[in-house]
């Protein structure tokens, strides 16, 4: 089976430099690193919504060769802030997901279930709290039924419990067979994770299981923090 997701050899002028990861199908992937990183980069770049030298290939295919329909069928983003211009509702935002399946209903009723939003849908999106506009996005996300979720810093907006609750949908559709590439600083929650692509100083530090990866060495040397092993790792100022 082909990977879900190639970034082979990318770069971004002062910002990522030569960045090699193959992600397979069905993994529930974590982007960790400081503020700075280039996390939010490479998203974009995988996401094909930022210009690199390299290339990206989505299932085996060459993203720069895919129609705009095909993107749409093919990946979801979630952006790390929610901003919206206009008062359209929250329904309507969820159902553009739908675009490019010609299908505005199919899903949508489920996706704002699955993220607490149905009480909601009538409501004009630039009125609500910055943690539930959050949650449209993740739910539109979701809602295109796309194999690739690439998802950018989701948690940082939510409560503890929508936090816990996203994390349950995330490894629902690891077990559909979906793969979901996601941004975050909360380390705590590595061991839910299949693999961790560590960024430092816009370079890639590390890639591999959790377990090995997340090393009380490496932690110290990229975080400067002095951390514990995991299971029931914890972070303290050396």
């Amino acid at each position: 089976m082909k990977p879900a997701l190639e970034l082979l050899n990318v770069s971004v002028e002062s910002r990522i430099s030569e960045v090699t990861v193959q992600i397979g199908a069905g993994a529930m992937v974590g982007l960790i690193g400081p503020n700075g990183s280039g996390k939010s980069t490479l998203l974009q770049v995988a996401a094909g919504l930022l210009p690199a030298t390299g290339s990206v290939r989505w299932a085996g295919n060459p993203l720069d060769g895919l129609t705009i329909l095909e993107r749409g069928r093919r990946a979801a983003w979630v952006p790390q802030e929610a901003h919206f211009e206009f008062g359209f509702t929250v329904r309507s935002v969820v159902a553009q997901a739908r675009f490019a399946h010609g299908d505005d209903e199919r899903g949508v009723d489920e996706a704002l279930a699955q993220f607490d939003l149905t009480a909601l849908a009538q409501r004009p999106v630039n009125r609500l709290s910055g943690g539930e506009r959050q949650r449209v996005l993740l739910a539109r996300a979701c809602a295109t039924e796309a194999p690739l979720q690439l998802w950018d810093e989701p948690l940082a907006a939510l409560d503890p419990r929508h936090a816990l609750e996203l994390l349950v949908r995330a490894r629902r559709l690891r077990e559909a067979g979906k793969t979901v590439l996601l941004s975050l600083h909360d380390l705590r929650i590595a061991h839910c994770l299949d693999l961790v692509v560590v960024m430092d100083r816009g370079k890639l530090r590390a890639c591999g299981r959790p377990e090995d990866v997340m090393t009380p060495e490496l932690l110290r040397d990229v975080f400067g923090v002095k951390a514990s092993t995991l299971p029931g790792l914890t972070l303290e100022l050396p």
